[in-house]
C-alpha cells in the first residue's frame, strides 16, 4: 500500500502526486487530504486511470484509498481540479498586509482576520490569489491560528503568496508553512493583471 500524504497542497499537486505513485507501479494507494474538493479531483484522475476510488471523511481530513481494476496507460490523462476551478473568481486577488484588521483594538482585530479567513474557505466564491505582505506574511507562518483555513484554500486551488522580503524581515522565514515565497516583480505583476481587494 503506497501512502500519499498530500495535505496542505494545493491543487493539482495531490493528483500529481498520486499520479506519480500510478507512474511507479503501485496498485494500492491510499491518498490524505485536507478538504473535500481535493479528494474529488484525486477520484476523478484515478478513475480515469483505472482505478477504483473510495473516500472517507475523517475527523480533520479526508482519506482517498485507491485499488487498481484497469490496466491503462495513463500518459495523456488530463489533471484537472475542476471542483475548485468553479468556485474560482478569475484575477480576483485578495491582498493582506497585516495579521490583524483595523486599528483601535488589537485583540478585537486579529480575531476578525481568523473568522474571516475561517468563512473565506467555507464560500461559494474564492479569490484565485491571495497576496500576504508586511505583518500579513504572519498568517502563513507557524503559530499562526489561521493555518487550518488557509490550508483548505490552498486545497481548493487558491494560490497564495508570500513575501519573501517580509519573512526575511520579520525573520521567520523558515517558519513558512502554507503558500509560497514571492518577490516584489510577481507580487506588482500579480496586483497590476488582478482585481485586487485590499483587506488587512
Amino acid at each position: 500500500m503506497k501512502e500519499i500524504d498530500a495535505r496542505g497542497h494545493a491543487c493539482p499537486e495531490p493528483v500529481l502526486m498520486t499520479k506519480r505513485a500510478v507512474e511507479a507501479g503501485a496498485s494500492e494507494i491510499s491518498v490524505l487530504v485536507d478538504n473535500e474538493a481535493s479528494a474529488d479531483n484525486v477520484v476523478r484522475f484515478a478513475k480515469k486511470a483505472g482505478f477504483s476510488a473510495e473516500t472517507a471523511k475523517r475527523r480533520d481530513d479526508f482519506k482517498v484509498s485507491l485499488k487498481k481494476t484497469e490496466d491503462k496507460q495513463i500518459g495523456d490523462v488530463e489533471v484537472v481540479c475542476d471542483a475548485a476551478a468553479s468556485k474560482m473568481i478569475k484575477d480576483k486577488v485578495l491582498l493582506i498586509s497585516s495579521d490583524s484588521l483595523g486599528r483601535d483594538d488589537r485583540d478585537l482585530g486579529t480575531l476578525l482576520v481568523k473568522v474571516l479567513l475561517n468563512a473565506l474557505a467555507e464560500n461559494e466564491a474564492l479569490p484565485e490569489k491571495i497576496v500576504f505582505m508586511n505583518a500579513g506574511v504572519k498568517l502563513c507562518c507557524e503559530g499562526s491560528e489561521s493555518l487550518d483555513a488557509l490550508n483548505q484554500l490552498a486545497g481548493q486551488g487558491v494560490e497564495l503568496l508570500a513575501c519573501g522580503t517580509c519573512l526575511k524581515h520579520f525573520e521567520i522565514s523558515e517558519k513558512l508553512q502554507v503558500g509560497r515565497v514571492s518577490n516584489a516583480y510577481e507580487i506588482m505583476n500579480v496586483l497590476l493583471k488582478g482585481n485586487v481587494l485590499p483587506w488587512a
